[in-house]
């Protein structure tokens, strides 16, 4: 799997980050400051790939004031767990993904709504980017005491993976024992097919399911290949599109607040210049990844556009469940749909 961003994106990047960012020269004797980064997927992940490329980038324009140590793989913390790393100071920074979050901030399950099944990583970009992201960023840099760097990272679209059974419609799902990452949202929908929801951190989640403690999972096609699970037994999968995993990149404000404003700058416009790559790139690693899941075995079973719409529909139809079991707040919802589907 390719390790990195593709030479004609990082050109790109790099000239429209000269044009932005000046390079700050590290004054003599100033300790520099590095930002300890916790993140629980491997080094090839897209999500890894994008946040060492940025404070490769950070450390480069400012002149060595800000480096940096990233710890893949849940070396340090598992994401459920760095809320309370960020908070004690145990790390600096972190991209946990949204669905993570969901029992300190239950509005980051807005994109489990039935509005967003079916459809393209654009349609979530679109909210997280607008009025639903923001409403979230507030909540998060406030229960978080962190400071969001600016737009989120794509993980890419979700979909159903199993092991023994195939799956040709929702229906094959009842009975199964299927891994959840966490958030209400996505134990709703595995119980609303009539599966039974396994809460399991990633790190954990490939031996796990080796051993048969469940029969399937809710995952992406990057993150089941960077993790090689056709090893651990997967088999089939139903690509629904179900919903699309973003990451939120976010620094403690203990440490946002050591830097100088010229560097705070300097940080929040790296990213901006650079993010479109990052999602670009996590776009093309899901296709990848479904090559290489099917080289291995992997069957896949696409749905047709028709099947989504209807499934949708069933789903919105049970829509007060789930904004009463994810906790979802009024305005996210209103949010999210206008998003959508524009003003009522």
């Amino acid at each position: 799997m390719r390790q990195g961003l593709s030479r004609r994106a990082f050109a790109r990047s790099a000239a429209a980050t000269a044009g932005t960012c000046a390079i700050l020269r590290h004054p003599r004797g100033q300790e520099a400051l590095t930002i300890r980064c916790s993140l629980d997927t491997a080094p090839s992940h897209a999500r890894n790939r994008a946040i060492v490329d940025y404070l490769r980038r950070v450390e480069d324009a400012t002149g060595g004031q800000v480096s940096s140590q990233v710890f893949h793989s849940g070396q340090l913390y598992a994401d459920l767990d760095v809320a309370t790393a960020l908070l004690q100071g145990r790390i600096d920074m972190a991209a946990p993904g949204a669905w993570t979050q969901t029992g300190i901030v239950p509005d980051c399950d807005f994109c489990q709504l039935p509005v967003f099944y079916g459809q393209r990583v654009a349609v979530t970009d679109r909210a997280s980017d607008g009025k639903p992201g923001a409403l979230i960023v507030r909540q998060i840099e406030s229960a978080l005491r962190v400071h969001v760097i600016g737009p989120w990272i794509d993980l890419g679209l979700q979909n159903w993976y199993t092991t023994k059974r195939p799956i040709g419609s929702l229906d094959d799902i009842r009975g199964l024992r299927i891994r959840s990452a966490g958030g209400a949202g996505v134990s709703w929908r595995i119980g609303f097919c009539g599966g039974i929801p396994v809460a399991t951190a990633w790190p954990g989640a490939p031996t796990a399911l080796s051993r048969g403690r469940f029969d399937g999972l809710v995952s992406t096609n990057e993150s089941c290949a960077s993790a090689r699970l056709w090893e651990a037994g997967v088999r089939y999968s139903y690509q629904d599109h179900q919903s699309a995993g973003q990451y939120i990149p976010m620094i403690s404000r203990a440490f946002w607040a050591k830097l100088t404003p010229d560097v705070q700058k300097i940080m929040a416009d790296l990213w901006i210049t650079n993010i479109s790559g990052y999602r670009a790139d996590a776009l093309a690693a899901q296709a990848r990844a479904r090559r290489m899941m099917a080289d291995n075995g992997v069957r896949f079973v696409d749905p047709a556009p028709a099947v989504l719409a209807e499934t949708r529909k069933r789903i919105q139809a049970d829509v007060a469940s789930l904004v009463r079991d994810a906790r979802l707040s009024p305005d996210v919802v209103r949010l999210s749909e206008e998003s959508v589907n524009g003003p009522a």
